[in-house]
């Protein structure tokens, strides 16, 4: 294994941005930066003042360069603050992505597992939201993370998202 996984800090907040344009599939959408995401309110909540009391997570450090190449984090959305992929109020959710040239490396396999296994003394339940063509909704699957039924919506571009949860 070339990179170490540590837990996400204050600090991490710059990184989780450009993590949050990756999860979002900004690029997607044609010239959109990380500060197009900084200033999208429905996707902001998922970073803005990262720190508080229930947000936690990890991130995958590159050990050649000591550069972060991914990240998996939880956060509670709540009220009139709700995420993409919102249960209720006492279920976090999940955001992840990994920068592209590292993908299908298996970090994510190692991001997930290190978040499940510290959510679980924390949570009953984790969700998330995601696109159905997303490549991610194998892994999630393998986890065991299940879609919701009814969960269908038309995203911001278009195409169909859901929602999924893991019991624990």
């Amino acid at each position: 294994m070339d990179y170490s996984i540590r837990p996400l800090t204050q600090q991490d907040e710059p990184f989780l941005w450009q993590m949050l344009y990756e999860a979002a599939h900004l690029e997607e959408e044609g010239n959109l930066t990380v500060q197009d995401a900084m200033n999208n309110p429905d996707l902001a909540k998922y970073v803005k003042d990262w720190g508080r009391k229930d947000d936690s997570g990890f991130v995958a450090i590159l050990k050649s360069s000591n550069q972060p190449v991914g990240t998996a984090w939880l956060r509670l959305l709540t009220g009139e603050n709700k995420g993409y992929g919102y249960v209720d109020d006492e279920i976090p959710e999940l955001a992840i992505a990994i920068l592209p040239q590292h993908r299908n490396k298996g970090i994510g396999t190692q991001l997930l597992t290190h978040l499940l296994a510290a959510a679980k003394t924390s949570y009953p339940s984790i969700s998330l939201s995601t696109r159905a063509t997303n490549p991610a909704v194998g892994l999630y699957k393998r986890f065991g993370w299940e879609v919701l039924a009814n969960s269908e919506i038309i995203n911001r571009v278009g195409s169909i998202s859901f929602k999924m949860k893991i019991d624990f």
